[in-house]
Order: C-alpha cells, then structure tokens, then sequence
C-alpha cells in the first residue's frame, strides 16, 4: 500500500473513530508499528492529526497539560463532592476498596462514614491522611515516587502493589473521556490505573463533567475497561452510546 494511500485510511478512521491506536493501524494496514509511527509523524507535522501515547487522536480535540492541584480543587466543587458522595454510598462494610489520586477521588475518602469499617488501598498520601481518621479503616498505601501536589505515589513499586491486590471496587480518577477512551495526563501513573483496574471486581470511573470529550496525553484504557461512570451530569449522547455498547452504565449524582 503506498504511504499516500496510508494516510488517507488513517485520517479515515480518526474522523470515524475520533482516537485510534498503533496497534490498529497496524492490523487495519498491515504494516510495521514503524511504519505506522512515521505515517502518525508525517500527518501530525501536516496537522492532520495528534499524537498521543499509543496511538493519535484528531488535532481539535484538547490536549495539554494538567492544571495545578490547587487549581483543580477550587473547580467544580460541588460537583466533586456529589461524585464523592455517590461512590462512597458504593462502599460496603467490610470491603477491600481502592481509591485512585486526584480531587474527585479525594472527595470519595472525605465522603466515607466516620464509622466506616473495611481497607482503604491507595497511592494517594491525601487519601491516606483522609481516612487515618476513621479508626475501623485499615490503611494500605502503594509506595512508590512520589508526586507533589496530589502527593500521587507511581513506579513499579505501586504497579506491582496492586497487581497483587485483590480489591473488592476501585475507584479511578481521569484526565478525561471519550468515546475512544479513558486518558490521564501523567505516564508514570498509567501503568498503576491498568493494575488497578485489572484487579478489582467492580470498576468506577470517577469524572466530572469537564472531562467530557477531553483526552489527555496518555491512554489508559477503553471504555471496556471499566464498569461504571460516576459523573455530575448527563454525558454527550456519543459518549453515553459508547459505553453502553461496552455493556458499562452511566450513574449521575
């Protein structure tokens, strides 16, 4: 197949799809995962396209850098306490449950009873300090790197922390989502969500509803990585209808 006819398959599919992978091209070409990446480089420098960690997304969809932890306390609010409050009436006596880093998840620890019995796993030292003070909660924390602002724990060391943890719900944060997927704006803590993800027995995305639409730098997962969205409000009907074709609901506080 000649490269211009490459780039013209692959535009197709970003305006059908609006997020695809190295490994899709690569099968819906049937080249090399080199090839596929001086294709994206080439179409990207035409501006045809974005790349992203593991694939490109269309050049109009928002990608850049996360705000301050600061920031992304004073906003929404509201509506992160009402996510929080939704995913802690999720949590059971007795649980083994992760919580994720970020704002929204933050909301969920501060929203557990008081009197709240079960293990709280996280790698979120502003989790942990969160639910230290309730005393029927055992705390686990992954250790790793540790990121200023959300205090985020990542490496290998929280990888392989929750790829041997078995956890009754998780609760994942994001840097936005799409039909195309769940993405995250720090690469280290990638790898973590997967772990988290792959091993819980009920899977929650906590989002707000700015992250509609929105795709960060790196890829987490798609939409049938997780079970449930937890949001403020209705999300866009693309969005509502691609997750519902993964078998996943939308919950809105």
């Amino acid at each position: 197949m000649l490269p211009v006819e490459r780039h013209r398959r692959i535009v197709a599919e970003l305006a059908r799809l609006r997020f695809v992978t190295t490994d899709d091209l690569t099968a819906l070409l049937g080249v090399s995962h080199e090839t596929v990446r001086r294709d994206l480089a080439q179409l990207e420098q035409r501006g045809e396209l974005t790349r992203v960690h593991g694939g490109a997304t269309i050049p109009d969809t928002p990608v850049g850098e996360e705000a301050s932890f600061s920031e992304r306390s004073g906003a929404m609010a509201r509506e992160k306490q009402a996510i929080g409050r939704i995913a802690a009436a999720l949590v059971e006596p007795g649980q083994t449950v992760v919580i994720d880093v970020g704002t929204t998840a933050l909301e969920v620890a501060r929203a557990l009873p008081a009197d709240h019995a079960g293990v709280i796993a996280t790698p979120s030292l502003l989790v942990a300090a969160e639910v230290s003070t309730r005393p029927r909660v055992e705390v686990l924390v992954s250790g790793g790197r540790l990121r200023a602002g959300d205090l985020a724990c990542s490496n290998a060391q929280a990888v392989d922390f929750f790829a041997d943890l078995r956890a009754d719900a998780v609760f994942v944060g994001s840097g936005g989502i799409a039909p195309y997927g769940l993405t995250d704006f720090h690469l280290d803590e990638v790898a973590t969500k997967r772990a988290m993800l792959a091993n819980a027995s009920h899977r929650y995305v906590l989002a707000d509803s700015s992250k509609f639409g929105r795709t960060a730098a790196h890829r987490v997962c798609d939409l049938s990585g997780f079970d449930t969205l937890l949001t403020d409000q209705s999300c866009p009907q693309d969005l509502r209808t691609a997750i519902s074709r993964t078998g996943g609901t939308v919950v809105v506080a």
